[in-house]
């Protein structure tokens, strides 16, 4: 029997789309190609000048690939990441993920492109398609440096080595250099940039997080406050200081705005993990419980160690009776109280033995 590809609802609904919409797409600009002009289908695709009538392009159109180059990685990115999102995140928080990291990126990016035609009255800036998973892609990079921001990648046998918070930006630097190439359109610049900025917007002050069950932490926490998220830790170490100085400046006017809602010291504390534990690391709540039931169980032991031990030692010795002593023969196989209660251990599974299973 064929392995059977274990594939969550979402990721299997958005590959299904890709590869649909994508190549629906090539069927007809096969068809009606010409030398003389570029074929576009404005009911699939966002085109500024001709998608008005279209409203359902805003969605449709980031799940359109003008080539198989650019339909192969975006297959990847979607199979890969989001099968770890959605388990990670559930199919519903996932969803919504997908919807705010594909609606607005393209919003602004028509916004942008409207823009630009006022300014240069330039109309191959209305014309320009706006399409692809460009946004979903450095959304996704954007949630694993959330999910795992101390994950080192090494590439060329150890040649390369770069942790997980620096790929966003050479993803943007590798779109910006293929805008400049007939391979993309100047649109998938405004595509990437919008989508980093939406991305981590979402993540750091919008999206729910997981608490705690096993404690008294609210449902209603929204957003990461983690130093490890924070704007800056995106860009090199030279730079820090002059980022985080530029976006504390962005963030102090979004509060006072009353956009973005500031963190309270709890909401700090909890993303540290001192009062809850994300469920974006997997198997992080489980073990936290194991690690709390071994304790019980250990001071338990020891109560019932301290129990039986006491009564034995405030038992006096019978008195001695005059006369001939009589010896008496000591009965085998005598369990003292402590040894019939046994000892209560108790060993958690681990997260690295669980996965050598």
């Amino acid at each position: 029997m064929p392995p059977r590809l274990n594939i969550p609802s979402i990721t299997r609904i958005l590959l299904i789309a890709l590869a649909a919409q994508s190549l629906l797409s090539f069927a007809i600009r096969y068809r009606q190609w010409t030398e003389e002009t570029d074929i576009v289908v404005p009911y699939l695709v966002l085109v500024p000048q001709l998608s008005l009538i279209y409203p359902w392009t805003f969605l449709t159109t980031s799940l359109v690939e003008n080539n198989v180059f650019t339909l192969g990685i975006s297959g990847a990115t979607i199979y890969y990441g989001g099968r770890y999102l959605e388990r990670a995140w559930t199919s519903a928080e996932f969803g919504k993920f997908l919807l705010v990291a594909a609606l607005i990126p393209n919003l602004a990016c028509f916004g942008a492109l409207v823009i630009l035609f006022a300014i240069t009255g330039d109309m191959s800036w209305t014309l320009m398609t706006i399409n692809g998973t460009i946004s979903l892609q450095i959304s996704f990079l954007v949630a694993f440096s959330q999910l795992v921001p101390a994950h080192t990648v090494t590439l060329f046998r150890g040649i390369v080595s770069l942790r997980v918070p620096r790929f966003p930006l050479l993803h943007i630097l590798g779109v910006f250099l293929l805008s400049l190439t007939p391979i993309l359109s100047a649109s998938s610049f405004f595509l990437v940039t919008n989508g980093f900025l939406t991305s981590w917007t979402y993540l750091r002050f919008y999206k729910p997080a997981f608490p705690d069950l096993e404690t008294s932490q609210p449902a209603s926490l929204r957003g990461d406050a983690s130093e490890t998220f924070a704007f800056a830790e995106f860009f090199p170490d030279p730079v820090k200081p002059f980022v985080s100085a530029f976006s504390n400046q962005v963030y102090n006017i979004l509060v006072s705005l009353r956009i973005c809602t500031p963190f309270s010291a709890a909401d700090v504390s909890a993303s540290r993990g001192d009062t809850f534990i994300q469920r974006g690391a997997p198997g992080g709540a489980r073990a936290e419980a194991e690690r709390r039931r071994a304790l019980a169980l250990k001071a338990l032991d020891q109560r019932l160690h301290a129990a039986t031990a006491g009564p034995a030692k405030t038992q006096t010795p019978p008195p001695t009776q005059a006369g001939p002593s009589v010896q008496i023969q000591p009965q085998p196989n005598v369990q003292t109280p402590s040894s019939m209660l046994g000892e209560t251990t108790y060993v958690p599974e681990r997260e690295d033995e669980k996965g050598a299973h």
